[in-house]
């Protein structure tokens, strides 16, 4: 049996905003550098197993136009962030996928951001030969958890 996905309209939310403000190409981007998981093997094969709650870490680096209303919010947040950390209200957010059937049914695959906070400087870069990326303003966040859920 054949099995169709369709996918379009997702979402990526920081602090109960929906960003809107994307260039082209991957706008968001969310990884795990850290395994959940360390194995260990010693002598006759004895194997250790620990969990790393650090596997449990996600870092979201996203993409929004320069100068746009997302470029000047998330710019806010950072500067509040580098002026007062230890005062800083540490992000939430989300990332959504829609993913429909072919028939009309929709499954949401959300990752449930929490803990963030800013890790990176925004990199700027001046061209004089049409390179459009730089009308990109990349923010890097890293988030303590980020639970996937599927419904």
């Amino acid at each position: 049996m054949t099995t169709f996905r369709v996918i379009g309209k997702d979402t990526i939310k920081i602090n109960d905003r929906i960003l809107a403000d994307f260039g082209p190409g991957d706008i968001g981007k969310l990884t795990f550098n850290t395994d959940i998981v360390t194995v260990k093997t010693g002598k006759n094969g004895n194997t250790i197993f620990s969990a790393n709650e650090s596997g449990n870490q996600a870092t979201l680096e996203v993409q929004v136009l320069r100068g746009s209303e997302d470029d000047k919010y998330l710019n806010t947040l950072h500067n509040l962030q580098k002026s007062d950390l230890p005062n800083f209200v540490l992000m939430n957010g989300e990332i959504s996928k829609n993913i429909g059937d072919g028939d009309g049914n929709v499954i949401v695959d959300t990752y449930i951001l929490t803990g963030g906070i800013f890790t990176k400087n925004i990199d700027t870069t001046s061209n004089v030969e049409g390179d459009t990326n730089q009308v990109i303003a990349i923010y890097t966040l890293q988030f303590a958890l980020a639970p996937r859920a599927i419904s």
